[in-house]
C-alpha cells in the first residue's frame, strides 16, 4: 500500500490561513489503512483546524467528505456540489489526489494534507516499512522474493557492500541488511547457486528516471 503520513497541524494552518470556507476531503483506499486520511482522520484534523480557528477569533466554517479513492475520476466527480461553496479543498490522500483534485477543477485551491512517504506494509500495530520502490521491473524472484532496490539502503543487487556487520546494515542497527536476509532464504530453499550470477546493471528507463510513467491496459478501456 501507498503509506503517508499527516503533515504538523501549524504548516496545515498556514497554508490554509487565507481561506474562509474549508473543505477537509479524505479517502478510502490506502491512507484509511495506514490511518492518515480516513472518515476518522478527516473528522479529528476538520475538529483541530475549526478549535484552532476559533482560538484566533475565527468564526470556522468547516466542511468534510471522506472518498472512496482520489485516484479515480468517477470518485472525484462527487467533489463538485461540495466544492460549489468552499475557498480550498484539504486532501488527506496521497500526493495523487490533491493533484487529480486539481486537475478535475482548475479553479479549486487544492492543498495537501499529508506527505506521501513510501511503498510498503504494516510490521506490526502502528509500524510501516518500505518494500517496494515502483522501479517498473520487478526482479525479486532473483532474491529469494526480497527487494534489494527499496531494501538495500544502496540497493545493490550483487551482494552486501563492506558495511553490512552481523546482519545489519551500517546506517543503523535497527535495519536489517536485506543482502543477510537473501543469504538466509535462499539457503533455505537450497538455492544459494543463485547467488553466483552476476545481475547486469538495471536499466532504469521503466523507473521514475524515464519521465513519468503511464500504463495503458487495452482490454480494460472503455
Amino acid at each position: 500500500m501507498v503509506v503517508a503520513e499527516r503533515k504538523p497541524l501549524n504548516e496545515i494552518l498556514e497554508m490554509l490561513e487565507p481561506f474562509k470556507k474549508i473543505l477537509v476531503a479524505g479517502c478510502k483506499g490506502c491512507v484509511t489503512v495506514c490511518n492518515a486520511g480516513g472518515k476518522k482522520e478527516v473528522e479529528i484534523l476538520a475538529s483541530e483546524i475549526r478549535i484552532a480557528r476559533k482560538k484566533a477569533g475565527e468564526e470556522p466554517d468547516v466542511t468534510e467528505i471522506t472518498l472512496e479513492r482520489q485516484c479515480d475520476p468517477e470518485y472525484i466527480d462527487q467533489l463538485e456540489e461540495p466544492l460549489k461553496d468552499r475557498d480550498a479543498v484539504l486532501s488527506i490522500a496521497c500526493t495523487v489526489g490533491p493533484q487529480y483534485i486539481a486537475g478535475r477543477y482548475p479553479l479549486a485551491m487544492v492543498f495537501p494534507g499529508l506527505n506521501t512517504t513510501f511503498i510498503g506494509g504494516s510490521l506490526e500495530h502502528g509500524v510501516f516499512a518500505e518494500f517496494c520502490q515502483a522501479c517498473g521491473a520487478c526482479g525479486i524472484h532473483n532474491f529469494g522474493g526480497l527487494c534489494p532496490i527499496a531494501r538495500c539502503s544502496k540497493s545493490l543487487l550483487n551482494g552486501p557492500c563492506g558495511g553490512s556487520s552481523e546482519g545489519k546494515c551500517e546506517i543503523s542497527k535497527e535495519v536489517d541488511c536485506v543482502w543477510q536476509l537473501i543469504h538466509d532464504r535462499l539457503k533455505g530453499l537450497g538455492q544459494l547457486d543463485k547467488l553466483n550470477r552476476v545481475i547486469p546493471c538495471k536499466d532504469w528507463s521503466k523507473s521514475r528516471d524515464g519521465g513519468p510513467r503511464k500504463m495503458i491496459r487495452e482490454d480494460l478501456r472503455i
